[in-house]
């Protein structure tokens, strides 16, 4: 057996070479998405050659992996003849996708060469709302009726499997293709020929609406580990299913996004080294603004309490440590709080319990860098007195225990305004604790040294 490997720097060697024949026989152990990984490292001029390379057999699959921009190029340098062949072998939901993302001359040249019937599934999904279940979904797949025997059902999905999206799951649906239950074709291969469907399917099927959000169905995926999910519309009609590799990379999608938010960016689409250097700028200037204006109170709060750090210069050291240790805590919190309420296993409903175990955590945190730097500052700042190594303490205290509580208390106020709890994470968080805990720490110092 040949040992299956891809190295795209030797690929593309020979394609640099021009050497075709040794390439064209590379490409035929390659999987269809590495094929399309080296596709579209090549320079645009030798693109649609190597994309003829690799053969009618594994073209679909190889053009719905490639990014939509050689996607794009490559539509361009096909013939209507080819073009036809890729849209029919294509799945209807990975055409739908690239459809969405191509300009108006080319997606009309796409739908001239899909069949009828092609063209009608795609401008039905094409309704149904970005980031809905039924934009995501696929009506590529094979249902049965209750009354078939299990021999009638394997012969029908021998019949259809090639062009079906996945025939581990199939669905049952009564004349009016509403669904009624599911069968696995593992079930069907272990009962007896005469066996009839109903007898053998399972009823109770979890099943999500047209208009569902795509963020729900990626849960329902990560919390039954399905392979399947079947989509209903409002009259409980069966209309297509999503299959897992759709649910991973709307997965994928939603946890990038999560990220650029919470590194305080404008989420993008693109890749890195195809974005430009404005678009990335643009990204990446308004946060920066609004972090920045808001910032400006850490200056106004210092320019308040001047008095204090004037009476006391050595407070001043500490101001760097507590502020860091603050927003270090907040985003501690707002992370576990996040990333909790991403995977379901915490809602809105449960901010108390969320709160009182915060409270107890930053508490015993808290009295432990407290006691920490109080022995650190007595000890090793000759300038320091009890009283300071006390005051920065205290603050120290106070600071954590407020920063877990914002940090843990912010994302689900978000969740339950409708907005991203992503965006209460810790760019935000670090700018608000950065504040307030400079009234604390100042409003700690007035009251033990008695400054006015």
């Amino acid at each position: 057996m040949q040992k299956y490997s891809y190295n795209k720097d030797e690929l593309l060697e020979l394609a640099s070479s021009r050497k075709y024949v040794q390439l064209r026989e590379k490409l035929s152990h390659l999987n269809e998405v590495d094929t399309a990984d080296f596709i579209s490292a090549l320079p645009e001029a030798q693109q649609m050659l190597v994309f003829s390379l690799a053969g009618k057999e594994v073209a679909a699959d190889v053009f719905a992996a490639l990014p939509s921009e050689n996607q794009e190029s490559l539509i361009d340098s096909l013939t209507d003849q080819q073009l036809s062949a890729i849209v029919e072998d294509i799945a209807v939901d990975d055409m739908v996708d690239i459809v969405g993302e191509m300009p108006a001359n080319i997606v009309k040249r796409i739908l001239q060469r899909a069949t009828p019937s092609t063209r009608e599934l795609i401008n039905k999904f094409l309704r149904y709302p970005d980031s809905s279940a039924g934009a995501m979904m696929t009506a590529e797949f094979i249902d049965l009726k209750k009354e078939m025997t299990v021999r009638d059902s394997i012969t029908r999905i021998k019949r259809l499997a090639n062009d079906m999206e996945t025939i581990y799951t199939v669905y049952v649906t009564d004349l009016q293709r509403r669904l009624e239950g599911l069968v696995t074709f593992k079930d069907l291969l272990l009962a007896r020929d005469d066996t009839l469907v109903e007898d053998i399917m399972d009823k109770d099927v979890i099943s999500v609406k047209t208009t569902d959000d795509q963020e729900h169905v990626a849960e329902m995926f990560n919390k039954y580990n399905f392979l399947s999910l079947p989509v209903v519309d409002a009259e409980s009609r069966l209309v297509g299913i999503v299959t897992v590799d759709d649910a991973v990379d709307v997965m994928e999608d939603e946890a990038t996004e999560d990220i650029e938010k919470m590194a305080a960016l404008q989420p993008s689409e693109k890749p890195y080294l195809k974005t430009g250097v404005f678009e990335l700028a643009g990204h990446r200037i308004v946060w920066l603004l609004v972090l920045m204006i808001s910032g400006m109170l850490t200056g106004g709060i210092l320019g308040h309490y001047e008095e204090a750090f004037v009476a006391i210069p050595l407070l001043v050291t500490f101001i760097p440590m507590l502020t860091d240790t603050g927003g270090n805590s907040g985003s501690q919190a707002s992370t576990l709080i996040i990333r909790g309420m991403t995977v379901g296993e915490l809602s809105p409903r449960d901010w108390l319990k969320v709160l009182w175990k915060e409270i107890r955590v930053s508490l015993i945190v808290g009295i432990i860098l407290g006691g920490v730097n109080f022995a650190r500052i007595f000890l090793m700042y000759k300038g320091a007195t009890f009283m300071v190594a006390l005051t920065v303490s205290l603050a120290m205290c106070c600071t954590v225990m407020l920063a877990k509580t914002l940090g843990c208390l912010l994302p689900i106020l978000a969740k339950q305004l409708k907005i991203d709890p992503a965006m209460m994470a810790a760019p935000l968080i670090t700018t608000i604790v950065d504040a307030v805990s400079l009234i604390i720490y100042f409003n700690i110092a007035r009251a033990i040294f008695h400054i006015a």
